[in-house]
């Protein structure tokens, strides 16, 4: 059987990053910078009060308490030119330009509030509540360099620096196809010998937290041509091809069926347990990656995240690799059959990390309640209990 590093590291050999587009901003979030983004201007671009008060200059409010008359106001987004002189204020609102001459704000709670003449209680040093033109950005500083992810915090320097369409590495759209004869859709009725059909929205959900965009495309039966026909449909829109179903050594195996003769999509044994069968190729003119990953939910979701999810990260740009993982303690002994890294279903709290009891590949319910993959080695058949193992949080 083939290892899981070879695995991934063919899969990712193979997927390419995504061709740089440029976004307006509010298509931005969640994509990668392609490009690295410079400051035309200083940030703040002029000096400006951090509060709402009176602009003075220092030595006049040295000696406290002082009354001294208030010559004008000055709102926020003004663009007079205005200046005190000696033993003169200015009322100023926050972040309104400072008048020349000014070296310090006095906030209002020093003060009577007066409008006509006012009362300082308090002295304010030279630069006091002032905000000084670029002391966050200067003109020409690099405020997010290629390669960042993009959040509502990089969106707002994006805006801030004066950008309104920016040059990303888009999410990767990506189709989700089920297949098998007795999946029903949830809120139908179940037929004799079926089950509704859980994997694409648990794997269309998994690409959506990925950072990616997923379409569920439904499910298909045993019939290979129905499943190339409905592959075939949802190629247009797809960046990547999700399966499950359909890839073990059984007959009625329809996603084997049908890619295998196109020869550029591969069936494998690898060395996991779950989700020994698996399946990396392209398909179609565009030669858009296809992961055909097993039916049942667990061995889906834990190749998903071995498989899957970092090829979508080096799509989107980020540095390609396996899954990040931490060291814990096990606190329960665990068992691996001979030959397989297993990755079993876990609850990953602190410093240790405990099995959950049942460990099907179909118990999904499990799975649900887990929140880390612990991995056994695949030269290890037995873990004692206090063993430090390899963790995957999920």
């Amino acid at each position: 059987m083939k290892p899981v590093d070879r695995h991934l590291a063919d899969i990712l050999a193979a997927v390419r990053p995504l061709a740089p587009m440029e976004v307006e901003l509010e298509a931005a979030l969640g994509a990668v910078l392609a490009e690295d983004v410079v400051s035309p201007v200083p940030l703040p671009p002029f000096d400006n009060s951090a509060m709402d008060g009176y602009a003075v200059r220092a030595a006049d409010v040295a000696g406290v308490p002082v009354t001294l008359p208030v010559i004008e106001d000055v709102p926020a987004g003004d663009g007079g030119l205005h200046a005190i002189g000696p033993g003169l204020v200015t009322r100023i609102m926050t972040g309104a330009p400072l008048p020349a001459g000014a070296d310090a704000v006095v906030p209002v709670e020093w003060t009577d509030a007066g409008t006509i003449r006012v009362r300082i209680d308090r002295p304010a040093e030279s630069g006091n509540a002032i905000r000084r033109a670029g002391e966050d950005v200067a003109a020409g500083d690099t405020v997010l360099p290629e390669g960042t992810l993009i959040g509502p915090a990089q969106l707002g320097i994006l805006a801030g620096v004066g950008r309104r369409r920016v040059t990303v590495r888009p999410r990767p759209r990506v189709v989700v196809l089920s297949t098998g004869a007795e999946l029903a859709e949830p809120g139908t009725p179940l037929g004799h010998g079926q089950i509704w059909e859980s994997n694409s929205f648990m794997l269309a959900a998994a690409v959506r937290e990925a950072g990616a965009e997923g379409f569920r495309a439904g499910a298909v039966t045993d019939d290979p041509k129905e499943f190339m026909d409905r592959l075939d449909a949802q190629l247009i829109r797809a960046d990547a091809v999700i399966t499950s179903g359909g890839v073990s050594m059984g007959a009625y195996e329809p996603v084997k069926e049908a890619l295998a003769p196109l020869g550029t999509v591969t069936f494998e044994k690898v060395a996991m347990q779950p989700g020994m069968p698996q399946g990396f190729g392209v398909v179609g003119p565009d030669r858009v990656p296809i992961f055909t990953l097993p039916g049942n939910p667990v061995s889906s979701f834990v190749s998903f995240v071995l498989f899957v999810k970092p090829a979508l990260r080096k799509m989107q740009g980020h540095p390609a690799g396996p899954p990040a993982s931490v060291r814990a303690v096990s606190t329960a002994p665990a068992r691996s059959p001979a030959g397989r890294r297993s990755y079993l279903r876990a609850v990953l709290s602190g410093g240790e990390v405990s099995p959950v009891r049942r460990q099907g590949s179909h118990q999904l319910a499990a799975l649900a309640g887990a929140n880390a993959l612990m991995v056994v080695p695949q030269d290890v058949t037995e873990l004692p209990e206090g063993s430090e193992v390899e963790v995957i949080p999920l």
